[in-house]
């Protein structure tokens, strides 16, 4: 029995410790994210303003005359995905990076994407499944709709089901290959994200957590331009809709230049 619990113990570090890509990824699925982890993805502002945009290659939808959607007098970020789902798993980093910046996390599990996926398997991630979450000024509402096996998982209240429906799979103003598309993220009714803001494998595969979080320490890294460029246009999308609150986060210079670009 020690000598089980002592290789099990070594393969977690040997994946969290830069090992190669291999099945022990899997060994970490479901397994509590230390709060010594998360805090390596609180991004300084030096490294954000220095990322600006990065090397994001899609943009969100601007809503227009949308009603703002919030809870509480708290501006909602809605994330509808599923855990077996690459381009999920790409987002889900720089929305850990995002959120953070308005509030704190609890319950954030480690997660790879599907094994047998055929355009990034086995990609490093996290699921916000059975996460808790604390703002003082947004409230995150994530549904996780399937295992990265492809079970069911979590079913969307009948509100969150609507605007999936509304603006993702019955919108006529889609190409209907991109409708019901996963991941979809709703910030406040001012903006809507469908799909991810980088190629999940052009950075994320064949390495692991801690290797990435290491390379986002480097502005100029593969990974900070893509995920920290999503964190970043995330939070400025948020300060938009959140009437740049608060003003720590918001008046970061990356934020203003890209709340510009989004026209806001």
């Amino acid at each position: 029995m020690i000598l089980i619990v002592i290789i099990i113990a070594a393969s977690a570090i040997f994946v969290l410790n830069g090992g190669p890509k291999d099945q022990a990824l899997a060994t970490y699925d479901n397994k509590p994210v230390p709060a010594s982890f998360l805090s390596k993805l609180n991004i300084s502002d030096s490294i954000s303003n220095q990322v600006g945009i990065g090397s994001v290659t899609s943009f969100p939808t601007i809503l227009a005359n949308a009603t703002p959607l919030k809870i509480d007098n708290k501006t909602v970020v809605f994330y509808y995905g599923a855990e077996f789902c690459p381009f999920c798993a790409a987002e889900r980093w720089g929305m850990l990076i995002a959120l953070m910046r308005f509030g704190t996390f609890s319950g954030v599990k480690f997660m790879t994407s599907s094994a047998t996926d055929a355009v990034s398997p086995s990609t490093p991630t996290f699921t916000f499944y059975n996460s808790s979450y604390y703002s003082p000024y947004i409230t995150f509402m994530p549904v996780e709709t399937e295992t990265n096996t492809g079970a069911p998982l979590e079913s969307p209240t009948s509100q969150e089901q609507a605007l999936f429906n509304f603006y993702d799979a019955n919108n006529q103003q889609l190409p209907s290959i991109e409708r019901g598309s996963i991941p979809f993220i709703d910030i406040g009714n001012y903006s809507i994200q469908i799909g991810a803001n980088y190629q999940p494998k052009a950075v994320l595969y064949a390495t692991n957590w801690s290797v990435i979080a290491q390379d986002l320490q480097s502005p100029s890294s593969v990974q900070s331009q893509a995920i920290i460029g999503t964190a970043n246009l995330l939070t400025a999308q948020i300060c938009v809709a959140d009437n740049n609150t608060p003003q720590n986060v918001c008046n970061q210079n990356y934020v203003k230049s890209i709340e510009k670009q989004l026209g806001a």
